[in-house]
């Protein structure tokens, strides 16, 4: 059988409690006790059990993690700055799957809160006001992860879509292109297909390009729906020389789609993705694209929890961290402006 804190203290001659403070408070015992406890501890081979731990002292060390979809690529490097920033702080993680379906996620919210979590971080998906309710009654303290809440007064990090894909499809319209399409995440989905959708609505409408509007396909999640989104739109419009799409992954079957019609990237059409996943640079050719600095969304997540637990006040309740355009070899000048500027030089 395991050793337990009763043989402990039985060894080393000294109370239940006083073994107890040895672990947690050993400044608060004398020389010669602390020495007898740790000698039976070693010799014991006496580990704690984290959960008595966490039911005397309110603390269980550990944080649970609500994803939506723990194939998608994009959460790896999330939990991957999570899982470093929680061992350096001392946390361990709960990594729950979701599916976006509201009766697993509120299961699995009640669920944390029966395991004794320190607190939540919730990752990509809306807060409803269910989901929110529950939270309340479970009472641990939440941090929104690569999401954002403006009805609900709680902490997040992320950063500002909106802009970002602004950031894109202007690069592109500064490149030359009038014709530019968009493969968008559906609508309404307040956490990436608005945002971005906004983004791009809004490039085009500072510069007076109002006909790009219409050129818009939607896909949900995955590779294979952007390929068809790519076929539908490129048969409504088969002029476009340049394609917005809302993930990499998206973008990605944009090029396979484009490809599969003797369409080439970037000599005919241009092709900037969104996220800057490692298979991005993968890619043939490598994908132009919007850089967001997951792994470190992921820390400052466990990082602003960590304050959360400590008591301290979040300096900024909503943190937007920067993004980065990364130019790579899927993008060209518009084909009209590659050849005005081979004229300018000839004349």
């Amino acid at each position: 059988m395991k050793p337990t804190i009763r043989d402990v203290a039985r060894m080393a001659n000294v109370s239940i409690s006083t073994v107890s403070r040895v672990m947690n408070a050993p400044e608060s015992v004398t020389r010669d006790k602390r020495q007898r406890v740790l000698e039976a501890i070693e010799s014991l081979n006496f580990h704690p059990n984290a959960l008595a731990r966490g039911l005397i002292f309110k603390r269980s060390q550990m944080l649970g993690v609500l994803i939506p979809d723990i194939r998608n690529a994009y959460f790896g490097e999330i939990i991957r700055g999570m899982e470093d920033a929680a061992k350096q702080l001392g946390y361990n993680l709960m990594i729950c799957n979701t599916d976006r379906l509201p009766e697993r996620t509120i299961t699995y919210l009640d669920t944390l809160n029966k395991q004794q979590v320190d607190g939540l971080l919730f990752v990509s998906d809306y807060v409803q006001s269910q989901y929110y309710e529950t939270m309340q009654a479970c009472g641990y303290p939440v941090v929104l992860v690569s999401t954002v809440s403006f009805e609900y007064e709680l902490p997040s990090v992320k950063i500002d879509e909106e802009a970002a894909a602004f950031e894109a499809v202007n690069y592109l319209i500064e490149q030359g292109h009038q014709h530019i399409g968009l493969i968008c995440f559906t609508l309404p989905d307040p956490i990436s297909g608005q945002t971005r959708h906004d983004g791009f609505v809004r490039a085009l409408e500072q510069n007076n390009l109002h006909h790009c509007a219409d050129y818009v396909e939607f896909a949900t999640h995955w590779f294979e729906e952007a390929y068809a989104a790519t076929s539908r739109l490129f048969d409504r419009h088969p002029h476009l020389t340049a394609v917005f799409a809302c993930s990499d992954e998206f973008a990605m079957g944009v090029i396979s789609c484009l490809n599969d019609r003797g369409i080439r990237v970037p000599d005919q059409v241009s092709v900037v993705g969104f996220d800057n996943q490692r298979m991005s640079w993968m890619t043939i050719p490598k994908l132009t694209t919007i850089a967001q600095p997951m792994y470190a969304i992921g820390w400052r997540a466990v990082e602003k929890m960590h304050e959360q637990l400590e008591g301290r006040e979040a300096a900024v309740l909503r943190e937007w961290l920067p993004h980065e355009l990364i130019i790579r070899e899927s993008t060209l000048p518009a084909p009209h402006a590659r050849l005005q500027s081979i004229v300018h030089k000839e004349a």
